[in-house]
């Protein structure tokens, strides 16, 4: 199941790639390009071991290659609301269950960094319930958050950057 997970990143990143510029390879040290089903059980145990109190997520990378970046997310409570503005996001749901908003609006918004903003929760939006091998793509501005968590959810969560369209 994670092979297929990960092919299917992979073929996405490819696809996106072919309306883009080609880009300049990026050093050496900012490619990851493998990660072990054994790497991935040590990391899913470090970070509920790391993990401080009230702390709703553990991020680890999974795979890097910029401008591309892969995690493994430990949430073990939730966290705040999310919107990229030019990142799409994909996540395959590893282990645990829990319920994921998208669309609607950001309560309490406010901006994290130049491109992207949290909130306190989603107001409106479709909420559904996900589980151990589920596949969910969040295109880029798209609220999205998790609302609710039960026990612990691991999430493999591929960040892909989308074209910011011309101003004609």
């Amino acid at each position: 199941m994670r092979a297929m997970a990960m092919g299917f990143v992979l073929m996405v990143m490819a696809s996106a790639m072919q309306g883009q510029q080609p880009a300049m390879q990026p050093p050496a040290d900012t490619v990851k390009d493998f990660t072990s089903s054994a790497d991935v059980t040590a990391m899913i145990a470090k970070a509920k071991s790391e993990r401080k109190e009230g702390q709703p997520l553990v991020s680890q990378r999974l795979l890097q290659m910029a401008p591309y970046s892969v995690n493994l997310e430990y949430r073990p409570s939730v966290g705040p609301a999310s919107l990229h503005e030019q990142e799409a996001e994909i996540f395959y749901v590893v282990d645990g269950a829990g319920t994921l908003v998208t669309g609607g609006k950001l309560v309490g918004e406010t901006r994290s960094n130049a491109t992207n903003l949290t909130g306190t929760g989603i107001e409106g939006g479709t909420s559904r319930k996900i589980a151990k091998g589920d596949f969910i793509m969040i295109p880029e501005k798209t609220p999205h958050w998790f609302s609710a968590i039960d026990q612990t959810l691991v999430l493999m969560s591929a960040h892909v950057p989308r074209p910011v369209p011309a101003t004609p």
